[in-house]
């Protein structure tokens, strides 16, 4: 059967970063709305980890596509060739960061105070989550002690909150004012313009942060978080309260959308129109546009050679990607 068949569907893989059900949820509408666009079949799959996904599209170079963090990609790009078409928008930026979070009445105050410190982090395929950390805090010459790995960035912001681990690395995203625009531009960031102090939200709105009344944002006065603390706001809604950013990391390029390293032309360039279209409507926000899914507020084209500064990270580390 011919690939997007209903016999042969295309393979729409996610790594599974957050909640499996809210992933499969919101990629069967992404797949139904592909569907209608392009009379073309999709399979939404969770793989166990990231490992599992890049493994999937080399073992299926003809019928995958995949949501991959930078990471992933620079690792699958070199495993067996596949290849990024798009990378995530995240309310007008291309990029994301790596966040250390401690406990707010913690001792930590700066990087340094973190030597010997009990380090909770995803997976060791996460860019953010475990990779930046790992080459910043050798960079700095800190070393942290006891490892744990929690199986994703919700686990390791429920750790910090329960004092399970001294300090923890999830991702960041820019926090908005109470009229929705981002604390600060992607332009005033690449101008220098940005000081440590503006990555967190004012200290006289924490004390009133709390879910709001959906339950689907964590808002202090009207300021929004948008960083891994807010997708714990139901089990945990004091989470901004009791866990703080102690600092957040270099850049980092956003995730990807890339496909098999064999996928046909014809079929790719149907589904990034379809794709490009998807993202300009209302059912992308039930979608990977949901905060509690991805966060995608949008998609970009991307190239190749933006994720080489990823590849000097796993360069760096000496980052194998396992099973």
């Amino acid at each position: 059967p011919s690939v997007g068949s209903p016999e042969h569907p295309i393979k729409v893989l996610f790594v599974p970063s957050v909640d499996a059900n809210i992933i499969t949820t919101g990629g069967d509408v992404m797949a139904q709305a592909l569907n209608e666009a392009t009379g073309l079949t999709f399979e939404v799959v969770v793989p166990t980890s990231y490992a599992a996904t890049i493994e999937e599209m080399c073992a299926s170079p003809t019928d995958t596509m995949a949501f991959i963090p930078g990471l992933g990609y620079a690792i699958a790009s070199q495993l067996c060739g596949v290849d990024v078409a798009f990378k995530a928008v995240r309310y007008g930026y291309p990029v994301y960061w790596a966040e250390y979070i401690v406990a707010r009445d913690s001792k930590y105050q700066t990087l340094a105070d973190l030597e010997g410190a009990t380090w909770g982090y995803g997976d060791q395929g996460s860019t953010s989550g475990y990779m930046v950390p790992t080459v910043e805090l050798a960079a700095a010459g800190i070393t942290p002690g006891e490892q744990v790995q929690t199986g994703g960035h919700n686990q390791t912001v429920t750790a910090v909150y329960n004092g399970q681990v001294d300090f923890g690395t999830v991702f960041y995203s820019v926090p908005l004012t109470p009229e929705g625009k981002p604390v600060f531009s992607y332009d005033d960031y690449l101008a220098g313009k940005v000081t440590p102090d503006m990555y967190e939200l004012p200290a006289d709105v924490i004390p009133n942060c709390a879910p709001d009344a959906e339950g689907k944002k964590l808002l202090c006065d009207g300021w929004r978080v948008l960083d891994a603390r807010a997708n714990i706001r139901t089990e945990a809604p004091d989470v901004m309260q009791k866990v703080r950013i102690l600092a957040v990391s270099a850049a980092i390029p956003n995730d990807t959308m890339a496909f098999g390293p064999e996928f046909p032309a014809d079929l790719r360039a149907q589904i990034e129109e379809a794709l490009v279209a998807f993202a300009g409507t209302e059912e992308w926000k039930n979608s990977i546009g949901n905060n509690d899914f991805y966060g995608w507020t949008g998609i970009m084209p991307a190239t190749d050679a933006e994720y080489d500064v990823v590849r000097a990270m796993v360069e760096a580390t000496g980052y194998t990607i396992k099973p």
